[in-house]
């Protein structure tokens, strides 16, 4: 039998996503060939320590491949610390290939206001916005927010899961939101309120080479798909493949393509998507560490298109030795 590779899948972390991210990264070791893969899991604890399975500190130093020595890393971290850009830095400086984006595209992805930039620049339709920030008067914020007009979504910068954001739909309410997110982030999206369909899809591969998934429609019962829709037993459930008009199916799987390679995405994406009942598509986010267990909307709209779960976990480690064998032969 062929030598195994050896996977150091890397859970937890120190933002406020720790708890869905040690679920994220259970199931992928859980998930990984056994006949294939040689796996050790790695915690990052909310202090930011490294630990191994039996809770003793992992040193994480250049070379010997990093953590562990392995050939590859899973990080399965959400939010701050993790998805943005950091921990992708370290692993980089560690010379040891791992999944998923790199430093750049996890960066621009985790920062809303940065993303929809890039985005809208390119022509993607995204939802109206205004952003303040900390050193801001409070006056001056209410007086950018009344001219965007309520209702609106009020929502940290750069965070994930639906963490810190409120619906409000007077001016009355707006302090309270503004409290919730300033107290995550200093810098704060407020966005128009769509009214529409929630649908997204899953991307597979290395730009140009991207595999798709079949769209999903989002369900819930909560007044929209916060927190505890998203997490909760019954709180959401995904229709999948969505009982769409084709070409709406397939401008959305388009679009997520195309917004995966403009922002320098690799190896996987959750593209979320409003389709408002005036037919606009607009891209609301790219989650370049979605959600992992085998029941999660990426997983799952990959299964819905004939990619098993342990499968699509193959696929990502191959591509992101694919991408570190290429990036090692140019020469910096």
């Amino acid at each position: 039998m062929a030598e195994r590779l050896r996977v150091a899948v890397l859970g937890g972390g120190r933002s406020s996503e720790h708890d869905v991210s040690l679920r994220s990264a259970a199931s992928v070791a859980a998930g990984l060939n056994p006949d294939r893969f040689d796996v050790s899991s790695i915690t990052i604890s909310r202090a930011g320590l490294w630990l191994d399975a039996a809770g003793e500190p992992v040193a994480v130093t250049p070379g010997a491949g990093g953590p562990l020595g392995c050939d590859v890393v899973f990080p399965a971290l959400h939010g701050p610390f993790g998805e943005d850009g950091t921990v992708q830095g370290l692993l980089e400086m560690l010379g040891v290939p791992y999944v998923g984006s790199g430093v750049l595209g996890s960066a621009l992805t985790m920062d809303k206001e940065r993303c929809k930039s890039v985005l809208r620049d390119a022509g993607i339709d995204v939802a109206r916005e205004v952003v303040v920030h900390q050193h801001q008067a409070r006056a001056e914020m209410h007086e950018q927010i009344a001219a965007l007009g309520y209702p609106v979504f009020v929502k940290p910068a750069r965070l994930g899961s639906s963490v810190g954001i409120s619906r409000v739909d007077t001016a009355a309410e707006i302090d309270v939101a503004l409290d919730l997110a300033l107290s995550h982030d200093e810098k704060v999206l407020v966005e128009e309120l769509l009214v529409g369909d929630e649908l997204e899809c899953s991307v597979l591969g290395l730009p140009p080479n991207l595999t798709i998934s079949e769209v999903g429609r989002l369900g819930f019962h909560n007044e929209w798909y916060d927190y505890d829709a998203k997490y909760s037993e019954g709180g959401s459930w995904l229709e999948v493949p969505a009982v769409l008009p084709p070409e709406t199916s397939e401008r959305l799987r388009a679009t997520a393509a195309r917004a995966f390679t403009l922002c320098d995405c690799h190896g996987m994406a959750r593209v979320d998507f409003f389709h408002t009942h005036e037919g606009r598509l607009v891209l609301n986010e790219l989650n370049t560490i979605p959600g992992f267990t085998a029941t999660s909307y990426y997983a799952r709209m990959f299964e819905a298109s004939g990619v098993a779960y342990g499968d699509l976990l193959t696929r990502l480690i191959e591509l992101a030795l694919e991408r570190f064998a290429a990036e090692s032969s140019l020469l910096r």
